[in-house]
Parts: structure tokens; sequence; C-alpha cells
């Protein structure tokens, strides 16, 4: 696999690297484009849980700064509207025994409370340029990938490109509460309309320094699959009455064991596919020791799986998770509860399906007094491989540009609205080439959302040349 990878890359070089590195060479600057991604970061796009909360005027004022600021791709692609406020354009290619490839990224951002607001060192939809930033929600999760790929496509269309594949740009407005108005209809559009998808590529990947494993090199994570989503509730009943008199056992008492055993019964772990190629891609970088035991997992898999374990970020990328988010029950300080729930947010591993998540609960609670309902979200796609040409695509595009890099694939821990397209898609990536600092890779949904200014003008050309080669029938 890492043979074809370089392989991949030599060729994307040596067959257009005069022609692309020239072309793209005399882009933006990252000023520039710090610039544009603070303009969409001032309109405050947030998509609540509610959907009677939902307000469209900032959506339709973020369409129009869109459409000012890339006027060709306005002008030349065509641009469909689905439900109102998810933005899907289509650039014709020249050769139709291409299948189309698809970039995508979301306007939406995740609300923030007054009370958070005021923590805050810059405004949260402020747009700030400050420190070497772009400061604002949306800097992360992902705007970014919106401003990547119109000033990929737009770059393109005032070089005269013409595509042999058709490129379709897909911009969700309701990805941060499950993408079923965006990026779930765009997916059923395909599917009605006969389309199926060469690539997608959509968030959840990006370029860092100091990734644990490989901390000394620019690392990209070109990630090949993700985890599905799930929420499990859990109930527990009981008679209410004065607290001065309890029962043995209350409906609280009952729900805080279950969710001990929950935390206390992981689900078994796994070296899944995507994380074993992770860990091959990687090996070549890393100590003798370590890279004997990455590059003979079959021998030492065990021993890498319990080092993983260790390591509560490593660990979700071994095992379904689970985690007590919201809890309730009880009207008074001195009344027994009648009523008591927790909800359970459930990250599932590839390969493991939600049936065997209620399954496991079942056994691991052993009450058969605690109700457990699985409330579904979605199924994950399947993963890539890191030997396809999507992933050779992307890596070729991230070499040509930085050649000292790695390119890993790897899981996505969370959830993404690819996973609306496993059924109209060959290959589903999760990439876009924004470059973090280690310290700023939770910034999203977070305190001080920011994304470095000095790396972006590099981003976009990678984004640009991802582009071309796939337009271009690669």
């Amino acid at each position: 696999m890492r043979a074809r990878i370089g392989l991949v890359a030599a060729i994307g070089i040596l067959a257009s690297g005069i022609a692309s590195s020239t072309a793209i060479a005399e882009g933006p600057t990252s000023r520039e484009i710090a610039e544009r991604l603070a303009g969409a970061i001032r309109f405050e796009t947030v998509s609540p849980e509610d959907p009677a909360d939902f307000r469209g005027e900032p959506f339709e004022a973020h369409e129009a700064y869109l459409r000012e600021t890339y006027p060709r791709v306005f002008a030349e692609l065509a641009l469909e509207h689905v439900n109102e406020y998810t933005l899907l354009f289509r650039w014709a290619g020249s050769d139709e025994t291409l299948r189309p490839a698809l970039f995508m990224s979301h306007t939406d951002v995740v609300p923030v409370s007054d009370a958070a607001a005021a923590a805050w060192s810059q405004p949260p939809y402020g747009g700030v340029l400050a420190d070497g930033y772009v400061w604002g929600r949306g800097a992360l999760d992902v705007k970014t990938g919106v401003i990547f790929w119109l000033e990929a496509v737009e770059a393109l269309l005032v070089e005269g490109v013409t595509p042999a594949r058709t490129i379709y740009l897909a911009f969700g407005h309701d990805e941060e509460i499950g993408g079923t108005q965006g990026a779930k209809r765009v997916a059923e559009l395909f599917a009605e309309r006969g389309l199926r998808l060469a690539m997608l590529f959509d968030e959840g990947g990006f370029m860092i320094e100091g990734h644990p494993l490989v901390p000394d090199r620019v690392t990209a994570m070109v990630t090949t699959a993700e985890k599905a989503y799930m929420n499990v509730r859990l109930r527990a009943r009981g008679v209410s009455g004065h607290s001065s008199m309890p029962p043995r056992s209350t409906a609280i008492g009952r729900l805080a064991r279950a969710i001990s055993r929950v935390e206390s019964h992981p689900m078994p772990a796994r070296i899944t596919l995507p994380v074993r190629e992770m860990l091959e891609a990687a090996a070549p970088y890393q100590p003798f020791g370590r890279r004997f035991a990455f590059d003979n997992l079959w021998l030492t898999g065990p021993l890498v799986k319990n080092a993983f374990l260790k390591d509560d970020l490593n660990r979700a990328l071994l095992q379904t998770t689970f985690a007590a988010t919201l809890i309730s029950g009880g009207v008074k300080a001195n009344v027994i509860p009648e009523l008591a729930e927790a909800l359970i947010n459930v990250r599932v591993l590839p390969g493991d399906t939600h049936d065997d998540v209620l399954a496991h609960l079942e056994a691991v609670i052993d009450d058969p007094e605690i109700e457990i309902v699985g409330e579904r979200w979605g199924t994950s796609a399947p993963p890539a491989s890191a030997s396809g040409p999507a992933f050779q695509l992307a890596a070729a595009a991230v070499l040509a540009e930085i050649p000292e890099a790695v390119v890993l694939p790897g899981l996505v821990p969370g959830a993404t609205d690819t996973r609306h397209f496993g059924e109209v898609a060959d290959e589903i990536l999760r990439f876009v080439p924004m470059q973090l600092e280690i310290s700023e890779r939770s910034g999203a949904h977070g305190r001080d959302e920011r994304i470095l200014i000095e790396p972006l003008a590099r981003s976009v050309r990678i984004a640009t040349d991802m582009v071309r080669r796939a337009a271009a029938g690669e």
C-alpha cells in the first residue's frame, strides 16, 4: 500500500506537476482567503435542535455573500436549492462514461449561548482575524470546507479548465442536527436520478502537525471510515413516596447502577481495516520496536490493541463507545421519583451493529426493571480502502504540495453527512485539507474555535489540485 501511495504521487507529479503547480502557484494569499472565510463566519447560520426555531435569513444572507465572493462559480455552474437552503452545484463534465465526484461541506454551525460567548476571546460570530488565526464558529466545523471547495472551483474556472468528469459541490444547511433536510435529500436526489458517484470528499480528516504517530511531520488524515451514531435511552420506574421512608432501591439508584455497569463493561475491542491501514502506513516513521509491531499486526495485534486501550482517544478507535450525556428524574428534594431516565450516546465501530449494541446493553445491565430503548440516527457508509483511487487522488494532491508529508488513512470517531451516501457512492473519504495544530483539534463546537491563517493558501492549493485531478478523470 505504501508503495502504491508513492507511485501515484510520482505519476501525478510527472503527468501534471509542471502545469498544475504553475497554474495554482499564483493563487490567493493566506490573508485573502482568511478574509473571505472571516466574512462567511459573520453570518449566524445556526441549525437549532427545534425546527420551529430555524431562521432562514442568515442562510440567505450567507448565500448572497458567497455569490458575490465567487461570481464565476455561481454564474457558470448549475445551482439547485435543496429544501431551500442546501446548495447543490453541478459542473458538467465532457465524458459521460466517468462517474461524478462530489465535494461536500456544510454551512450550518452549532449555537453559542450568551453565557458561553462571554468566555470567548473573540466574538463567536465576529469573524475576527487576530493573533495569526481566523476566529469564530465554522472556522473548523466547517465553513472552511465551503470556502476551500469554492476557492478551488473559482480558480479552475478562471484558468479555463473544462472538466472531463462532472463535479458536484454540496453544502448542507442542517448537518449539525442530522442532515435529514440537506445531505440526506441530496443523496436521495442522486438515487432518484440514477446517479452514482465515483468518489465523495467531506469533512472529518485534516492535516495536523504533532500527530502522536508522526509528531515531526505534517500528517494528512485522509480518513476512510467513520463510526455510526446512535442514542439509547435507559428508563427505570419506581413508586413515588416521601423521601423519609425510601425503598431499598429507587428508580434513580437502579439507573445509576445500570450506567455504572455500562461504563465498566465495554464492548470488545477490535483493530478494524481503517485502523490497520493507518498503522501500516505510519510504520515506516516509527522507532524499530513500534515499526515491527505495526508491520506485523498478525502477530502483535493483541499487544497493540492493549496499548491503545490505555488512552481514551486511541480507545475510541478500537471500540464501540458509550457516554452517558443526559439524565433526568425527580421533581423535589423530598419526593421519591416515579421515573428516572438517562441518554447514552453510542458511537458504533464499523462491524458492530445497532442490534449488537442493544444485546450488549441487555447483557451487562442485566436488570429486567431497566427499559432499554434504541433510537437510531443512521448507519455509516462502508469503509473505503487506502489503496482505492479516491484515497490515492487525495494523497497525490497532498504530496505534490508537501512532499515530506505523511498521508494516513483512519477512522473518524464522530459522524458526518457521508453516512447518507453509502448507497450512491463507490468511495467515501473524509478529508478537507485544512491544517491544525495538535492543540486545536478539539476546538470544533468548543470555546474559541479558530484556524491558523498562515497555512490557508497551501490548503487551498491542495483543495484545488484535488478538484483538478477529479475533474480530469484521475
